[in-house]
């Protein structure tokens, strides 16, 4: 669905569905996967979910923005606080998630997984 009309219930879930990654589509065009929303008992809108793999570039892209410049431009400690943010997300689940944000991040996989160590001894403190 290009234009998701003006139903409340699109407008209400509409900035949900951008913050996932997801998309709009009529619930004639939805899969087995997708999620059909109603509203008094009619099928309204169809979400479909991004997979993992484009909800972890999604996340990167939102965080580039929220910070106005590119991931690989913070300095040591914000990256760090990126993440503490990507894996309080499920970013490391994902399949090669953490060479996808070492690239991100204009660092290696090694610094990556120090910045998770830090992380959790600090946690064991």
């Amino acid at each position: 669905m290009t234009e998701p009309g003006d139903h409340p219930l699109v407008t209400a879930v509409k900035p949900l569905v951008d913050a996932m990654g997801a998309e709009l589509m009529e619930p004639g065009r939805a899969g087995r996967d997708d999620v059909v929303l109603a509203w008094e008992g009619e099928d309204v809108v169809a979400v479909r979910l991004p997979q993992l793999s484009d909800s972890l570039d999604h996340i990167l892209a939102a965080l580039e923005r929220g910070h106005g410049m590119p991931l690989s431009e913070l300095d040591r400690k914000t990256k760090q606080s990126v993440v503490r943010t990507l894996e309080a997300r499920g970013a490391f689940s994902v399949r090669h998630g953490v060479e996808t944000v070492a690239g991100a991040l204009g660092v290696s996989r090694f610094t990556v997984y120090n910045y998770l160590n830090r992380e959790n001894t600090a946690k064991g403190d």
